[in-house]
């Protein structure tokens, strides 16, 4: 009887011990080590409605070179392409949503880089010949296809402080500054009631 519980303690520990190797790897996986901080790494309070924050966006990644895909009084979004080497292919990807915070708007940014490496694979043509059939023949040309090789999200802190540094440049000079009451209408002037 004693013997049984010894094994099933053993075999308890034995498999907890293979659980806890395979979480481990898991545990260092990238995914797991998002953190969820405060820091305000890609957001940033701003003054304003949040239609005239994301125009000072839009306006902002038009000025770096950058194609507007989306832009509405919520949300922007656009791309700008590098080419670092000759078979190496890069896109910058941001996207920009403004949100209301009572008199002022949160802006978040993420900026997302895509990677891409140019394939080349030959291109073949089949000729008929008589008696032997179709004959496949390699030519000289190839096809030439950008892949995706790798995607990640920016998170330089630096790249992100420049964007909203500029930001600030196209805020309009009034933003968050009050409607200034309107005029009472002018009162009207009694008729002349003067005959001579």
């Amino acid at each position: 009887m004693r013997a049984s519980r010894l094994s099933s303690a053993a075999v308890a520990l034995g498999s907890a011990l293979i659980l806890s190797a395979c979480g481990g790897r898991a545990a260092d996986s990238t995914l797991l080590r998002e953190s969820f901080d405060s820091g305000d790494t890609f957001s940033r309070t701003v003054e304003g409605r949040p239609g005239d924050a994301c125009e000072a966006a839009r306006r902002t990644l038009l000025s770096q070179g950058y194609a507007i895909a989306r832009s509405d009084e919520a949300q922007v979004e656009g791309n700008k392409n590098f080419q670092p080497r000759e078979d190496d292919h890069e896109q910058l990807v941001l996207r920009i949503s403004c949100a209301p915070r009572g008199n002022q708007t949160l802006v978040f940014v993420s900026a997302v880089q895509d990677r891409y490496a140019l394939k080349k694979s030959p291109t073949s043509a089949s000729v008929g010949v008589g008696a032997l059939g179709s004959v496949s023949l390699p030519f000289g040309s190839n096809d030439d296809s950008l892949v995706k090789v790798a995607s990640s999200t920016v998170t330089d802190a630096g790249f992100y402080q420049r964007f909203f540094q500029r930001l600030q440049q196209y805020l309009p000079a009034d933003a968050g500054t009050p409607a200034p009451p309107a005029a009472a209408p002018p009162e009207p002037v009694p008729a002349s009631t003067d005959q001579g």
